[in-house]
């Protein structure tokens, strides 16, 4: 046990280390030019973690792990139900059906195919597949973050899907403006915000497209925010369906399909009570925002702990597929985003 009267000293170490370095990504995440890109604390964290396991990781005590295991795994489900707080059912509702249809239909429909496509065509292990494809179809890494112990995934694993969400959210930032400023994108100020909100992949990386656009209004803004936020919360019954279609398919020692016990991811299920207790409105605004400062902190210390498992030599063996797989879902996220948004727009 991490907190045994044994491991009870080495724990707390190693969670201190853990949060030094989150304390130092949160920092390089306040530098005004990594504002200006719309890095996260959260990918900072997993950067200088990664950073720290393939140099000093072996001049650290051994007895500091079970500190460092205990912010990947534990410290990041008690964050993922405190996510529920940036999230309430009247900004949902706000939006419209055109809202709640795109973020549906491009999350299970990006979900799908970055899975089949990673397994199938570029042949990579289904947790990798997955992780990927949660992360593009989602909310980024902390979409990859919460997927994680649903599959019991590997820390490298996770470390590659926050990279290509990284890699092509990125790319999405600074593309979508520009196409958009073009002419290419023709749609309204709402309509585009839509599409943004239900297409690109973190939440800071759309909050940062429409402060690209010049003379953009207050309505593309809100709209772009509040459909990632109806993503955001689709995490919740994903990963319960997740659990469910694990369950069911995995292979137990006897070869049997459904060998694997049920096991319902419960902090998605308190991730939701969360957004509906956060919209009662009983806490007070400045409240909820300490809350969502603290919760940023604890999910960077999570991803920070993650990368802190990472190490290259683990990444052997899988070349370009993660770039292929998310290419592909990028592709499908920009091209066919567009479209359904016309039409869920047209529609409802």
């Amino acid at each position: 046990m991490a907190f045994s009267p044994s491991n009870r000293k080495g724990t707390i170490n190693g969670v201190i280390f853990v949060a030094i370095f989150a304390a130092a990504a949160t920092m390089i995440s306040e530098l005004e030019f990594v504002k200006v890109l719309g890095i996260s604390p959260l990918v900072i964290g997993i950067v200088i973690g990664i950073f720290y396991a393939n140099t000093l990781h072996n001049n650290t005590p051994k007895e500091w792990n079970g500190g460092i295991t205990f912010s990947a795994k534990k410290i990041l489900r008690f964050a993922i139900v405190f996510y529920g707080f940036r999230i309430t059912f009247q900004q949902i509702a706000e939006v419209g059906m055109e809202g709640f249809m795109v973020s549906l239909i491009m999350l299970s429909t990006t979900f799908i195919l970055g899975t089949w496509a990673g397994q199938k065509l570029f042949k990579m292990d289904r947790d990798t597949s997955m992780l990927s494809a949660s992360g593009a179809s989602v909310c980024g890494a902390a979409a990859v973050l919460a997927t994680e112990p649903v599959l019991k995934a590997e820390e490298h694993k996770t470390a590659i899907a926050v990279s290509m969400v990284v890699l092509f959210g990125t790319i999405a930032m600074f593309l979508y403006p520009l196409l958009y400023n073009m002419g290419i994108f023709d749609m309204s100020a709402k309509e585009f915000g839509i599409y943004v909100g239900g297409t690109i992949h973190e939440v800071a990386q759309v909050v940062a497209v429409p402060a690209s656009v010049p003379n953009a209004s207050e309505e593309m803004a809100n709209s772009a925010v509040i459909v990632k936020m109806t993503r955001v919360i689709m995490i919740a019954p994903m990963l319960i369906i997740l659990g469910i279609y694990l369950s069911y398919t995995t292979k137990g020692s006897g070869g049997e399909v459904g060998g694997v016990k049920l096991v319902i991811p419960w902090f998605a299920v308190y991730f939701i009570g969360m957004a509906g207790f956060n919209s009662l409105g009983i806490v007070p605004q400045n409240i909820v925002e300490i809350i969502n400062q603290i919760d940023t902190f604890l999910l960077t210390m999570a991803m920070t702990a993650l990368g802190m498992g990472t190490i290259f030599a683990k990444f052997r063996g899988l070349g370009l597929a993660p770039v292929y797989t998310s290419a592909l879902m990028f592709a499908w996220l920009m091209v066919g985003g567009y479209f359904i948004t016309k039409w869920a727009v047209a529609t409802f």
